[in-house]
């Protein structure tokens, strides 16, 4: 096991919550955790839902802002196009912007093919399209019409980095998803915020505009409620998704016979904790350390080399990456198994940080700790032994580093909002506008962006982690990060097969890590993505970086070195552009401000 620093040891383990994980673990054996009934629960959302829907559809007819023939047709119009060409507009994604093939079902690995079938069979779904994507990270998504419509997609990192029982839980995972008619269902529920922002959109642009319309009073109104009702309704879609999302946890646990096997690929795919391969590992870092030798020998010879690595210092949210964490091998467990107190410690962010509560309330996915607790239980039932039984103390609470992090967080913008709030209150109280105050309200938006900038890029020390000792953080966010520098391989793009993506997945010897390269301009990101990324594939690497984390955790990256030499090094400007951006708007305000003064404004 890699060394651990003092702030990165153990916490103790609670006997009371040990005593009371047995008694829960006894008590589960004769029956499962339960769920809510999936027909009745789907059914109450989609009442609630079109409900809502209906509430605004008949307030804009009410008061004027759409005619009812023009509703019912919009909800219809839109309902046909989003259900028949969504799946038919991914397909030509795939095909056109992603590296990846339809594979033929004897192309598959034996024991998927036979399990995909059986699992068909018993169901009656017809054997799905099984698309592969090109690439080394990991990757599992399932989408189409109906159960016997579906496209199950994965990547050829997944089937690399899991174990043959662990893939067929993922896969079978998503054709719970086909099973479950989740891609119906999650369509039409999509459509009702969807409608509801079309309908406030309408009233503010038709609505407000009339004139002499003794309605027109109520089309605020009208628009208001349309968007309170929109925010209320994507709050009920992403509830309904993480129900969703326990089923098909559930249908994978009983197809397989094993829960085990889904919670442990969860781990390596949602937690990182894939071990690279040890022989593999060395084999490439001698390989690394020869072909730097080479290089060294040429430089001494007059030959200019690659850049070396630079001990410099350095977040837009990839939403859109499904991305992995941690996992790790230790010598006292067999190949393909994860050690369990790394498990636990993965688990310590999502169970006690307040910003894994906050950011699960905005995921359409469980926090990945919550669902290995229901696998866990779905396995006891199942007479196995549970894979995780999570029995930590809670060190402390950490809702003071939450609420720190978020003055942090909206500190450019109250600066801005007190700025106004000055001149509006001085205003009102002189009779006049003071109009230098504009420039003062820039001048605090400055200055907040400039604390907020070094607060968020903290730590000047690049010390050497792992991804196993990053997951067991508990006290790290969007906004508080870790400076650390790693080592390991590129396995595969941070999007994976997409031919832009120019972000990365890294695997040390204890696991996987999304890498985030971020540069000022995003044209800068796009032409990297499209023309340098894939050269670095494959790649025995070092990274610096701050590790921070939210959906999910991920390094954004300071600096990036190639081992060998082949490839130059990288690095990101985000951090400087954004502290001189900052500071640069905090004297212009200030400026601004100074020169109305002068000038009797």
């Amino acid at each position: 096991m890699d060394p651990m620093s003092p702030n990165e040891q153990q916490p103790e383990i609670d006997l009371e919550a040990r005593h009371k994980a047995e008694e829960r673990k006894q008590m589960l054996a004769a029956g499962m955790l339960a769920l809510p009934n999936l027909f009745v629960r789907s059914a109450l959302t989609l009442t609630l839902l079109y409900g809502l829907l209906g509430i605004a559809l008949i307030a804009t007819v009410q008061f004027g802002v759409l005619q009812p023939a023009v509703a019912v047709v919009l909800g219809c119009v839109i309902i046909l196009l989003q259900f028949a060409v969504g799946p038919w507009i991914m397909d030509l994604m795939l095909r056109w912007l992603y590296t990846m093939h339809w594979a033929q079902p004897e192309e598959l690995p034996e024991h998927l093919e036979h399990f995909i079938r059986r699992v068909c069979d018993e169901h009656r779904m017809k054997f799905p399209s099984v698309g592969i994507i090109h690439d080394g990270a990991p990757q599992a998504f399932t989408y189409g019409h109906h159960p016997s419509n579906a496209r199950v997609v994965i990547s050829r990192g997944l089937m690399k980095l899991l174990q043959p029982e662990e893939l067929e839980a993922v896969v079978a995972h998503e054709l719970g998803h086909a099973r479950n008619w989740d891609m119906a269902l999650m369509t039409l529920a999509n459509l009702v915020p969807l409608l509801l922002f079309y309908l406030y959109d309408v009233a503010i642009r038709f609505g407000g505009g009339k004139k002499g319309n003794d309605k027109t009073d109520y089309t605020w109104a009208v628009a208001i409620g349309a968007y309170v009702l929109y925010i209320v309704s994507q709050y009920i879609v992403l509830w309904f998704s993480r129900t969703r999302e326990y089923y098909a946890d559930r249908f994978a646990g009983r197809v397989t016979g094993n829960p085990n096997a889904l919670a442990s690929a969860l781990v390596k795919i949602a937690y990182g904790l894939a071990a690279q391969d040890s022989k593999e590992h060395e084999m490439a870092q001698a390989e690394a350390a020869k072909n730097k030798d080479k290089k060294e020998q040429r430089v001494t010879t007059g030959v200019a080399g690659a850049g070396a690595f630079g001990a410099l210092n350095i977040f837009d949210r990839k939403g859109a990456v499904n991305m992995v964490m941690t996992a790790a091998s230790t010598g006292t467990t067999t190949p393909g198994q994860v050690d369990g107190e790394r498990v636990k410690s993965a688990m310590q962010w999502d169970l006690w940080n307040p910003w894994a509560s906050w950011y699960e309330l905005n995921s359409t996915h469980p926090l990945v700790a919550k669902r290995l607790l229901y696998l866990s239980d779905q396995a006891s039932s199942l007479g196995h032994d549970p894979y995780v039984m999570f029995d930590r103390a809670k060190p402390e609470s950490y809702w003071d580093d939450f609420f720190v992090d978020l003055c942090v967080m909206v500190l450019p913008w109250a600066g801005l909002i007190a700025g106004i709030g000055l001149l509006v209150g001085v205003g009102l109280a002189l009779g006049q506008w003071h109009w230098p105050l504009i420039g003062v309200a820039f001048g605090l938006l400055g200055v907040g962006s400039f604390i907020r900038n070094w607060f968020e890029y903290r730590g000047k020390i690049f010390e050497h982690r792992t991804v196993a000792t990053l997951m067991g953080q508990v006290k790290v966010s969007p906004v508080r990060p870790i400076a650390c520098t790693m080592q390991g391989k590129i396995i595969g793009k941070g999007v994976p097969g997409l031919i832009w993506s120019e972000d990365f997945v890294i695997q040390d010897q204890t696991g996987i890590l999304f890498l985030d390269y971020k540069q000022p301009l995003a044209l800068w990101d796009w032409l990297f993505g499209l023309l340098r990324a894939g050269r670095y594939q494959g790649k025995e690497v070092r990274v610096s970086g701050w590790f921070r984390r939210s959906p999910m955790p991920y390094l954004e990256l300071y600096s990036l070195e190639v081992l060998d030499g082949s490839e130059p090094s990288r690095t990101c400007y985000s951090y400087w552009a954004n502290l001189i951006g900052s500071a640069v708007v905090a004297v212009l305000g200030f400026a601004a401000a100074a020169a109305l003064v002068v000038l009797g404004f």
